[in-house]
């Protein structure tokens, strides 16, 4: 048994990992200076990371990494980008994403340059420029990406081109902005995983490493080296989203999807359905249509209560969209997909994590509706 060593800041989040992938204590990143749950006293020898998870999909639990799964995602992550490279690191190391930008450094033996501060086009600009590997590796999320693709800095862009890969991921990227990005000549690669798989695992759609994914009854289940033990303090629970199946664990990930080929698509949550006059309605799908819309890459639809149908979907927006124009670019799906509300907000409600809060929008939504 090990008790977990709390770091905050990147340096000493860095050596930590170090000396925890090499056999020392576990190590649980915490945010530098906010209120953090507290993890059980101790944990197996095996784990090397105590992880939060973004509470995107309910409240944020605690998983546990073993050494081995947090290194069998670096290497599988290094084999598909073609080798090892040097890292930009502006993500939050206390998440999945950020500690595998540190993992992914110690295993190359280089060290990661960070952007400090708010992260946008400034920071990055003078974290980029100090890179001097000739591989040059990012991992961001969508609203990262949207902030320098859309930024009017003719250097923010030579420094882009410069990266060998761009990784985006932790939620849906919108079609529009890897359009975007494309036609910029970046290199971007979609990234698909969770805390409980070592972040991303799915790379453009194709696994990595031994990970392997299946859909059952409409859920995605992913299997192989990179699973997590589970979650701390929640044996019940693990047991239930990490069954046995056929003397192999795998995770259950909540999420929508098909499989096609060997092809992973994500479609939503599972739990983002709603019942509209007796129609099943996904709301990633209908999402997925609205984000088409020109200005609407970043727009989320959540359920509202309907007087009529029961519920129905909304849409949240930062920028101002006619509501007939949602309801006719969801038209195929059906009229119980119809939006029937727009809300316009001057910011999204967001996670620490950056990913976009949906719960507080479907409050915001309800209480306009």
């Amino acid at each position: 048994m090990t008790r977990p060593l709390r770091v905050a800041r990147p340096a000493e989040t860095f050596e930590a990992l170090r000396a925890a992938l090499a056999g020392g204590d576990a190590v649980h990143p915490v945010p530098d200076g906010g209120e953090v749950s507290a993890p059980p006293r101790e944990v197996e020898r095996r784990v090397a990371v105590v992880v939060a998870t973004s509470g995107s999909s309910g409240a944020p639990k605690l998983v546990a990494l073993s050494a081995d799964a947090v290194l069998a995602s670096a290497a599988a992550s290094a084999s598909s980008l073609g080798g090892d490279g040097q890292w930009l690191l502006a993500l939050p190391v206390h998440y999945i994403a950020g500690i595998n930008v540190l993992v992914r450094s110690i295993t190359a033996g280089i060290d990661p340059v960070v952007a400090e501060g708010r992260f946008d086009a400034a920071s990055f600009t003078a974290a980029a420029g100090r890179m001097d590997a000739p591989v040059r590796l990012a991992s961001f999320v969508p609203a990262q990406l949207a902030r320098l693709v859309s930024s009017e800095d003719p250097e923010v862009l030579r420094l882009l081109r410069r990266f060998d890969r761009i990784l985006v991921g932790g939620q849906a990227t919108p079609d529009s902005l890897l359009e975007a990005a494309l036609e910029l000549g970046l290199n971007v690669t979609r990234s698909y995983g969770s805390s409980e798989t070592c972040g991303g695992c799915v790379y453009d759609g194709v696994p990595i490493g031994d990970t392997r994914v299946r859909a059952v009854d409409g859920e995605l289940r992913i299997s192989g080296s990179v699973l997590a033990e589970g979650y701390l303090g929640e044996d019940a629970l693990t047991r239930s989203r990490f069954p046995a199946q056929g003397g192999a664990r795998e995770y259950r990930t909540g999420d929508a999807g098909e499989v096609v080929e060997g092809v992973v698509r994500v479609i939503g949550r599972l739990d983002d359905v709603l019942i509209s006059g007796g129609v099943k309605v996904s709301l990633g799908a209908v999402e997925e249509h609205v984000r088409r819309i020109p200005g609407q890459a970043d727009a989320i639809v959540v359920a509202v209560p309907h007087a009529e149908w029961g519920q129905a979907p909304a849409v949240v927006t930062t920028v101002p969209v006619e509501l007939d124009t949602l309801q006719d670019a969801v038209a195929a799906m059906g009229v119980a997909a119809r939006p029937a509300q727009v809300m316009v907000v001057d910011r999204m409600p967001q996670l620490p994590s950056g990913k976009p809060d949906r719960i507080a929008a479907a409050r915001l939504a309800a209480s306009a509706g």
